[in-house]
């Protein structure tokens, strides 16, 4: 479902372009060494954009520095205080994530949508299950007898609140999250705001969790709504370092056809049959491979391959592939050929060589 285009610094959201990866930095925004450090970290890891909290004057003061020493732009989270937000306007952050129910009179609204419209920066709003505004839930599910729905239109109707609280200024620079911790209420919600409004959204199962429950909620739940074509940026939200959260973040985009992966492993489930380690040997060739400069590959697919029943298959199909032989050692292929067997460590080198070759 098509969306119009927003910029957030030099990143394009909405409008057909990529989907972009966003995180939240867990450092105190007043130690600028810290979200610097924290923001290099994130920008070499594939994060196109970062937000940061702004409770107090103590953060605001911070931005100048964080935003000229970021390799990538830098959003302000602000709640309750409209000040808050002129001055990270003023500080020249490239968007700004607010709540207007929670800001204030209209008045106040008006002044924050005003200074965004004059710096040509983009407003965030959105719904969390967790926050709905006083009554809604109930107006809801006068609606419909099923609960999960219930909050998802609930979602939608507070969304949709927050989108006309800024229009009303003639602000439309607007990206919209709907978020729910449960997976289920999170893809309604998107599915019934993206048929009805066409601003970018941001997607993301909110307090999704520890990495492992949470990994799999997010993938779930986003890889769902991007299947379906919806969505522009996303977050993965962890209770784990925002690097974590990015690297899950590029997984689903790939998983989805979103992004193509720089290398893809196939690797067999195993079974009785193998006839080498294949886990163990899988990752030396993942650990190989991301050792390689960026030069050497361009969506390269390596297939790990336990035996020679369907492994010499997928093997060949592959630009490159291993497979355990029955003579114990391990059969090597380069774009469909075979090219011998070698013991395990000299399959890998000639693997890694080979792919390295320009």
């Amino acid at each position: 479902m098509s969306s119009f285009e927003l910029h957030v610094g030099n990143v394009r959201i909405g409008g057909g372009a990529p989907v972009s990866i966003q995180s939240m930095a867990d450092i105190d925004t007043a130690d600028v060494a810290k979200v610097l450090e924290l923001a290099r970290a994130l920008g070499k890891a594939g994060c196109d954009i970062l937000r940061v909290a702004v409770p107090n004057t103590r953060a605001v003061e911070a931005l100048p520095e964080i935003i000229s020493g970021s390799p990538i732009p830098i959003v302000a989270d602000i709640h309750f205080d409209h000040l808050l937000a002129l001055a990270a306007v003023k500080a020249g952050v490239h968007a700004v994530r607010i709540n207007p129910g929670n800001i204030g009179a209209k008045d106040k609204v008006r002044t924050v949508a005003e200074a965004c419209g004059e710096a040509g920066i983009p407003i965030r709003v959105g719904a969390n299950s967790g926050s709905l505004p006083k009554g809604a839930l109930e107006k809801a599910i006068k609606k419909t007898s099923f609960e999960k729905e219930a909050m998802a239109m609930a979602l939608v109707d507070a969304a949709e609140s927050e989108v006309r609280a800024l229009e009303e200024f003639g602000f439309t620079q607007i990206k919209v999250s709907l978020k729910s911790s449960d997976v289920g209420v999170t893809v309604m919600a998107n599915r019934m705001f993206a048929e009805r409004c066409p601003n970018p959204l941001h997607l993301g199962v909110t307090e999704a969790g520890l990495p492992g429950r949470g990994t799999i909620k997010s993938a779930v739940g986003i890889g769902a709504l991007l299947l379906d074509g919806i969505g522009d940026t996303i977050r993965v939200s962890l209770v784990s370092s925002p690097l974590e959260e990015v690297a899950v973040a590029k997984l689903i985009l790939e998983s989805v056809g979103a992004r193509k992966p720089r290398f893809e492993i196939i690797a067999c489930p195993t079974c009785g049959r193998k006839k080498i380690d294949v886990m163990r040997l899988a990752e030396k060739v993942e650990k190989a491979l991301e050792s390689l400069p960026d030069t050497c590959s361009a969506s390269t697919t390596v297939a790990v391959m336990g035996c020679e029943v369907n492994g010499p298959g997928e093997a060949k199909a592959a630009d490159f592939g291993v497979a355990g032989s029955s003579d114990g050692r391990v059969a090597l292929f380069a774009h469909g050929e075979p090219l011998g067997t070698y013991p395990e460590s000299d399959a890998l080198d000639r693997l890694v060589n080979l792919i390295a070759k320009p």
